[in-house]
């Protein structure tokens, strides 16, 4: 879009404006290995056009990304991602989705300064990927939920199974989801708000 000649900018569209009756905003934060669908599930459920900072994958990360299981992939997240739901017509979730390779965890920090809440996404395929992920939550001591996405053609498992492979405590809710389905993703929001409520009136084992 050209903007010469224009003494002004352009301001938000008009979907994007804030919803008046919001009382309180609460900053999430969507981690995950590489390519487990954290920008996906950001897009499908944000309520205004999501932030995406994508950009094509090159030959400068042969041999430094982890691509496998996820060699078709051309694009990745370098910066974040960034959506918004209203959760009802008080309370809205600022969402923000981190980048899955490695070289870049450092822009974690920023990203998690103020954050309430994680999901954590999960490939049943490379379960692996999110080992680090997991530990990096743990340490900071933030509340998470573990969202297992049912890639199509993804083996399944019992839940005590990859509770246990994924050492997670009891107390930590693991939920299944398609990343690509607004209302299943929405369930995950739902299902960390829900877990977070609860630790407000009974906060986590130390």
């Amino acid at each position: 879009m050209d903007f010469k000649g224009s003494d002004t900018l352009p301001g938000p569209r008009c979907e994007d404006a804030l919803p008046s009756s919001a009382a309180a905003a609460v900053k999430i934060v969507v981690v995950g290995g590489f390519g487990v669908g954290k920008t996906t599930l950001v897009g499908s459920v944000s309520e205004i056009r999501p932030l995406t900072t994508e950009e094509t994958m090159t030959r400068a990360g042969v041999g430094v990304d982890d691509v496998a299981g996820v060699e078709r992939k051309t694009e990745t997240t370098v910066a974040m991602d960034f959506g918004r739901i209203s959760i009802d017509e008080r309370l809205v979730l600022y969402l923000f989705g981190t980048p899955g390779q490695e070289r870049f965890w450092f822009l974690w920090n920023g990203l998690f300064d103020g954050a309430l809440g994680a999901v954590v996404l999960v490939d049943t395929r490379r379960l692996e990927v999110s080992f680090d992920v997991i530990g990096r939550l743990e340490d900071r001591g933030v509340p998470f939920v573990v969202a297992v996405n049912t890639f199509p053609g993804a083996p399944r498992y019992p839940v005590e199974e990859l509770r246990t492979a994924l050492d997670l405590p009891d107390y930590v809710p693991l939920v299944e989801c398609d990343a690509r389905d607004r209302s299943s993703s929405r369930d995950v929001l739902m299902a960390l708000m829900r877990y977070l409520h609860s630790l407000t009136v009974t906060p986590e084992p130390q």
